[in-house]
C-alpha cells in the first residue's frame, strides 16, 4: 500500500479527528477534514456542551504517539481523587489510586481540540475545511455528499477510502444502517437520566472556590452532581437526573423556585457556590445520555467508523475520549503491521480496516459497559459503607504493593497496555471477591495487609475460573 498515493476523506474535525488527521498526515498521507461545525479556534461554540473532560494514561499514549505530550500537559488540571460532598456539607477525598503517580486529569475539551487542529494543519498533504455538513456517504462508490453551512450549496467529495469521525450522530452510520447493502447491527441505548452543565464561577481574584485538585461529587442515590476543574478558576458543574422519575426530575425542575429549592435541599454547599445557577439552569440544554454499538464498523475497503460514531458511551468512566485516542492508537499499530506488504487501494485498506475492527471492538464493549457501571457506583455506592471499606482496602494495597494490585479503577484508567476487556474481566472478579470477603468477615480494615492480598489474590483466580468454566468471559 503505497502511502503518497492515498487520499483519505475524514468526516468530523473533533477529538479522534482531529488527532487521526494529525497521525495519517505525519506518516505521509493526503488527509481531507470535513468538519460541520465552525473552527472552535476562532468562534466560542462550547454552550450546553461538556467543556472539560477526564484526560488520562491511555489518552497520553496517543499524545506520546505524535509527540505532543509536553503540550498537552500545559492544558491539564491534576485530579488526585474524588471529593464526596454529602448532604450536611461534609467533604471525603478517595483517592484513585493508592500510587503517587496515578491521577487523572481535567482538560478543556476546546483547547485540546484547538491544539490538535493546529498540530495537524502543520502538515501540508493535510486541509481541513469547516462549515461543511455531511449529509450522507455512497460507501460503495467511496464518496461524501457535503452541504456548506454558509451557502447552502452541496458538494460530492470522493477519496481513496473515507473514515468518520463524525460522533454519536454518525451520517456515515446512519448511510450503513438506512441502505442496507450488508448485515449492519446497531444498538442505541439511553439511560433514563439525562444532564445538564452548570457553573462554579472563580472568586474576583481568580482564585478556585473549592478545593482544585479533585473532581467533585454529591452523589445522592438516584442523581447526582459533579465538578470539574478549569485554568481560569472556575469549575464546569453537570447535574445528572432523571428526566422524569423522583421528587425532583428534569421535567418538573420549571421555575427558578424549584431548581433553588431542589439545589437547597441536596446540594446546600454547592448552592453557596453558585450564585449563577438559576441562570445556567435555564440558559444550558439537557441533553440526553446514550450508549452505541455497532457492528461491523467497515465496509470493505472503502469506509471506516471511528471514536464515538463507532462507539459513543456515558461519561461516567471519563474514558470516551480516552477510548477515542486509543482507537487512533491501535489503528495506527494496524497499520504498522500491514502497511508496506499489502495492495494498494480498497483491497489494501479492507484487510486493515477488518483487522482494526476484529482487535478494537471487543475492548469498546467492554467500557461502554464499564461506564455504566460506574454511573451507578457514582451516584449511590460511593456513599455506601461497604463500598467505601473495598476502596480503603484497595488504596492499602496499591500502596503497600504497587506492582502486585492494581483496582478495577486502576486498570481501566492507569494501565494502558491492557485493554479495556481484560481490565474490566479482571477488575471485575477483584471487586466480587473484595465485597464478598467483607460481607462475609473474612477480611477486614484492620486484617495484615499481607494477608489480605493473598486472600483477594486466590479467591480473585477462583473467580476467574468459575467465570471461564460458566462461559462469563
Amino acid at each position: 500500500m503505497s502511502n503518497k498515493k492515498q487520499n483519505i476523506l475524514i468526516i468530523g474535525g473533533g477529538l479522534c479527528g482531529s488527532l487521526l488527521a494529525l497521525r495519517l498526515g505525519q506518516r505521509g498521507y493526503n488527509v481531507t477534514v470535513y468538519e460541520m461545525r465552525p473552527d472552535l479556534r476562532t468562534t466560542d461554540i462550547s454552550a450546553g456542551r461538556s467543556i472539560n473532560l477526564a484526560f488520562s494514561d491511555r489518552g497520553n499514549k496517543a499524545m506520546k504517539l505524535v509527540g505532543i505530550e509536553d503540550k498537552v500537559k500545559k492544558l491539564c488540571i491534576p485530579m488526585n481523587g474524588r471529593m464526596l460532598h454529602d448532604k450536611e456539607g461534609n467533604t471525603f477525598l478517595s483517592n484513585y489510586s493508592g500510587r503517587d503517580y496515578e491521577y487523572i486529569n481535567s482538560i478543556s475539551r476546546g483547547e485540546l481540540n484547538g491544539l490538535l487542529l493546529t498540530e495537524a494543519e502543520k502538515h501540508k498533504n493535510v486541509s481541513i475545511h469547516f462549515n461543511k455538513k455531511c449529509l450522507s456517504v455512497d460507501f460503495e462508490k467511496t464518496t461524501a455528499l457535503f452541504q456548506d453551512y454558509h451557502t447552502k450549496d452541496e458538494f460530492i467529495e470522493d477519496a481513496d477510502c473515507i473514515i468518520a469521525t463524525d460522533g454519536a450522530g454518525s451520517a456515515l452510520r446512519q448511510s450503513y444502517f438506512l441502505e442496507k447493502k450488508f448485515l449492519f447491527s446497531f444498538s442505541q441505548q439511553w439511560l433514563t437520566h439525562g444532564y445538564k452543565e452548570l457553573s462554579i464561577l472563580p472568586n474576583e481574584d481568580g482564585s478556585y472556590k473549592t478545593y482544585k485538585n479533585a473532581l467533585h461529587i454529591w452523589p445522592r442515590g438516584d442523581f447526582m452532581v459533579i465538578a470539574l476543574p478549569n485554568l481560569d478558576g472556575s469549575f464546569t458543574v453537570t447535574l445528572f437526573l432523571s428526566f422524569d422519575e423522583g421528587e425532583y426530575n428534569f421535567n418538573n425542575l420549571t421555575t427558578p423556585e424549584i431548581v433553588t429549592e431542589f439545589f437547597e435541599k441536596e446540594f446546600p454547599d454547592a448552592l453557596k457556590l453558585m450564585p449563577n445557577l438559576v441562570e445556567d439552569f435555564f440558559e444550558n440544554p439537557t441533553a440526553p445520555l446514550g450508549t452505541v454499538k455497532c457492528s461491523p464498523w467497515h465496509y470493505k475497503g472503502n469506509t471506516l467508523l471511528m471514536g464515538d460514531s463507532a462507539h459513543a458511551i456515558v461519561p461516567f468512566y471519563g474514558q470516551g475520549m480516552n477510548a477515542s485516542f486509543e482507537d487512533v492508537v491501535v489503528f495506527d499499530e494496524v497499520l504498522d503491521q500491514h502497511e508496506g506488504n499489502l495492495p494498494d487501494g480498497e483491497a489494501g485498506w479492507e484487510k486493515v480496516f477488518s483487522e482494526y475492527d476484529k482487535i478494537r471492538k471487543k475492548d469498546t464493549d467492554a467500557i461502554a459497559d464499564l461506564a455504566i457501571d460506574n454511573f451507578h457506583e457514582m451516584k449511590d455506592h460511593v456513599a455506601n459503607p461497604i463500598f467505601q471499606e473495598k476502596r480503603k482496602i484497595e488504596m492499602a494495597l496499591e500502596k503497600e504493593f504497587p506492582e502486585d494490585y492494581s483496582s478495577k479503577y486502576s486498570l481501566v484508567t492507569f494501565n494502558e497496555d491492557i485493554g479495556y476487556r481484560e481490565a474490566m474481566i479482571r477488575g471485575r472478579a477483584q471487586d466480587k471477591a473484595i465485597l464478598n470477603m467483607l460481607s462475609d468477615g473474612v477480611i477486614s480494615t484492620e486484617d495484615d495487609i499481607n494477608d489480605i492480598l493473598d486472600k483477594v489474590k486466590t479467591e480473585t483466580e477462583a473467580i476467574l475460573e468459575d467465570d471461564k468454566i460458566a462461559g462469563l468471559q
